[in-house]
């Protein structure tokens, strides 16, 4: 009669694990788009990029001014000198030349820095969301192909978040 209640028990503990389980569906990208924060952020990363801009553009002419004095100057110098001012030019073309690769490496560093404490909230967001509904799994659009039938949990997480819906087509405005 033991061996009986546990094959029973065993059973039905093997019915109810595979049960169907809810999956749902986000877009992150989407959702760390329509968060406040993130307004801010990309202001504050448009004017870092800027200013990287900035300052390549005032090597590039530093660069320019030198090599204009060393051409006009170089019949007046003495050949020692001429070679230390032939180097200085030749160090800084290759510290323009760097720049570029530089400032998108600074760029993407402070994207980074600023991205990280949205998409940490989000992710926050979404797995409250996902308990409080029971969904077993969550998975981001941006990295399935092909998948099971979910629901798509991106107003739920906005809700959850307090984030207000704007106007299709029309940045700023939000829905009443």
């Amino acid at each position: 009669m033991k061996k009986l209640l546990v094959v029973v028990f065993m059973a039905f503990s093997a019915l109810g694990s595979s049960a169907q389980q809810k999956i749902g569906y986000i877009n992150t990208d989407e959702l760390i788009g329509a968060m406040p924060e993130a307004e801010k952020a990309d202001s504050e990363l448009k004017e870092y990029q800027s200013s990287l801009a900035q300052q390549g553009q005032d090597m590039m002419n530093e660069l320019n001014n030198k090599d204009s004095l060393f051409v006009k100057d170089s019949a007046k110098l003495s050949p020692s000198m001429r070679e230390i001012k032939k180097n200085e030019l030749i160090a800084l073309y290759q510290r323009v030349q760097n720049w570029n690769q530089q400032a998108q490496e600074m760029y993407q560093q402070e994207a980074q820095k600023k991205i990280a404490p949205l998409r940490t909230k989000a992710m926050d967001a979404i797995k409250l969301v996902a308990k409080e509904n029971g969904y077993a799994y969550i998975l981001d659009v941006n990295s399935v192909i092909v998948g099971p039938p979910g629901d798509d949990v991106l107003e739920l997480v906005k809700k959850k978040l307090k984030i207000k819906e704007t106007v299709p087509g029309v940045p700023g405005i939000k829905k009443p």
